[in-house]
């Protein structure tokens, strides 16, 4: 179990040091930050002060060194377009990111697991047929799509929901969060239905088709063989071992549910990491974007790192493997 961790930390390590250079990169050839921050009648004197005091004078390996420095304390310097820390903007946008991709997860998991097992238990049902119809539509139809039809039919027409902005947040810690307030209720509910959906069928497509495969083993035969009911069959061995696939395709999801809220966030101007992202891409705000890539590759490498030693936990074969193999 600790080579396995150790393992999976160094290429964690690996994968971050990759990432890292990518997003350093930036900087060395997008745009020029001396010129966005003293602008185009800068004269050779005060670009090369400038240079000095940013330390862009300095050879490549040294920058790049006080570059993993500096992210290591998760400081990537000043935004070039609203002048403040970029680590200060991350903070104020990463709770609403994150409470939103969290509330797409717990929806398309509560909604999606449910509909595929009985799509794959009652297959030629007329509900089932229709989840399949709901999953295609879901994995077919574009995000911004979808939210635009949202907006159109319950903000628009019906005015149930707000159609942009958190609603009211509370402050706990320095943690801001809407999941406290009715207003912040309101205003989730849409975008966090349009991130969900794609989630949503694409779990219940797995879960469907994963729960096909496993009622066709043979240790489900002999469970039914011993008069076990179909209850005790389907719930207690077949949606168990259907589930560990499961774990890791939606681990890997919340992180792209944070990663690629961008859409989402953009359509509903939803105040997260992604619209911050966005901005920074229009302004060729490169600390920003360097921050933001460093960022959703860190989560997705948590994210990632979890779900291998939470499947190493749940799945006995691989404990089984390891040890024979050594």
């Amino acid at each position: 179990m600790l080579a396995f961790i150790l393992r999976r930390l160094v290429q964690a390590m690996i994968v971050m040091i990759t990432v890292a250079l990518i997003a350093f990169m930036l900087f060395q050839y997008v745009g020029d930050p001396v010129t966005f921050l003293l602008g185009q009648d800068v004269t050779p004197e005060e670009s090369r002060a400038l240079r000095a005091a940013l330390g862009l004078d300095q050879p490549f390996v040294v920058q790049f060194w006080h570059f993993l420095a500096n992210a290591a304390q998760g400081e990537f310097g000043f935004s070039l377009r609203q002048g403040v820390k970029v680590s200060t903007l991350i903070a104020e946008r990463f709770p609403a990111t994150i409470e939103l991709a969290l509330v797409a997860a717990l929806l398309a998991l509560v909604i999606g697991v449910p509909m595929g097992v009985y799509a794959a238990l009652r297959r030629g049902s007329f509900l089932s047929q229709v989840f399949m119809t709901i999953s295609l539509l879901g994995v077919s139809l574009p995000t911004f799509l979808i939210g635009i039809l949202l907006i159109l039919v319950f903000a628009v027409q019906l005015g149930w929901f707000p159609s942009f902005g958190r609603g009211e947040v509370v402050s706990i810690g320095g943690w801001t969060t809407g999941l406290l307030t009715a207003k912040g209720w309101h205003h989730i509910t849409l975008p966090a239905v349009t991130l969900a959906i794609f989630q949503l069928t694409l779990i219940m497509r797995l879960v469907r088709a994963e729960m096909l495969e496993v009622l066709r083993t043979d240790y489900i035969k002999f469970a039914r063989a011993r008069g076990l009911t179909d209850r005790a069959v389907h719930f207690g061995h077949a949606l168990k071992n259907t589930l560990v696939p499961v774990i890791t395709i939606t681990g890997l999801q919340l992180g792209g549910l944070i990663a690629f809220a961008i859409i989402t966030e953009t359509v509903f101007q939803w105040p997260g990491m992604g619209l911050l992202f966005i901005q920074a891409v229009n302004f060729a705000d490169i600390p920003v974007m360097a921050a933001y890539l460093c960022l959703i590759a860190l989560i997705f490498v948590v994210i990632n790192l979890s779900v291998d030693l939470l499947y190493f936990v749940v799945d006995p074969r691989l404990r089984v493997d390891r040890a024979g193999g050594h």
